[in-house]
């Protein structure tokens, strides 16, 4: 598989639950997407392999069937991803928007698993359009929908601010919404969310496995999470444990070293 992602890159999405990738659908093929947005609404065969529920001979066919994207799909999910949904956002122009941070995994509490959410922006998105906004680091964080809706101004928050062709792809239980658009121009993004079929286990890149910056990177302070920073780097270092095939793997003051050494199951020396 080509264009798979860094190791780093995979301990950036560990750490914060998302990535973005500019020029990833090229401008040509981006004004086809725009144009066939409008039109392709609906759910398809959830559940299914997407290769073969995705419908082929369109512009948004294309675009998620480039090399480039289907890399980026192989290093998160591993071969044979299934469809769970898709849909078409378009915000008209001079569009107010109420707050509305939520998360779409409610009832999705697997160890280890998770899906994602690609969001295609087939349009040139400025500050003042509102793209979607994240809170990197929350993935670890389980929450009822959108009882945090009332939650504003939050440290670390990042918002789509990008040109044509842009993806960000995101852990699905990253905390997100909608902002308003104060411009002219209709803002437009696509989104597709994708399962796993298949253990998520080195399906990236693993030449750079051993570069020390993914410590520092795991270690990622987003600013919102205060004293709990440290609890939030255990977490990020049980999935990368995971994703990396490292069960031994720790950093920093080995955090997880203290939770899993157990005395009662030493051996006991005794001397005389």
């Amino acid at each position: 598989m080509e264009h798979l992602i860094s190791s780093k890159d995979m301990a950036r999405f560990v750490a914060s639950g998302y990535l973005k990738y500019e020029d990833m659908v090229p401008e040509d093929l981006c004004k086809a997407c725009r144009e066939e947005m409008v039109d392709f609404g609906g759910y398809l065969g959830v559940g299914t392999p997407f290769e073969e529920t995705w419908p082929k001979n369109t512009a948004l066919g294309e675009a998620f069937r480039l090399p480039k994207v289907k890399g980026l799909i192989h290093s998160l999910l591993g071969p044979d991803p299934l469809y769970d949904h898709h849909a078409a956002h378009l915000v008209r122009a001079h569009t107010t928007r109420g707050p509305d941070m939520h998360q779409d995994s409610v009832i999705d509490f697997r160890r280890n698993y998770f899906d994602i959410q690609l969001s295609f922006f087939p349009a040139d998105t400025t500050d003042e359009m509102g793209g979607t906004f994240l809170l990197p680091g929350s993935h670890f964080r389980n929450v009822r929908t959108g009882e945090i809706r009332g939650y504003q101004h939050v440290a670390g928050k990042i918002w789509a601010t990008c040109p044509a062709g842009t993806i960000y792809v995101w852990n699905t239980r990253v905390w997100h919404g909608a902002r308003s658009n104060h411009t002219d121009k209709d803002r437009y993004m696509f989104k597709l969310r994708l399962n796993p079929a298949q253990p998520q286990i080195r399906q990236f890149d693993t030449s750079d496995m051993d570069d020390p910056e993914i410590g520092r990177i795991l270690s990622t302070n987003h600013r919102w999470e205060g004293n709990e920073h440290r609890y939030e780097i255990m977490k990020r270092v049980e999935l990368w444990r995971y994703v990396s095939d490292q069960p031994d793997f720790d950093i920093g003051e080995r955090f997880l070293r203290r939770r899993e050494y157990q005395p009662q199951n030493q051996t006991i020396t005794t001397t005389s």
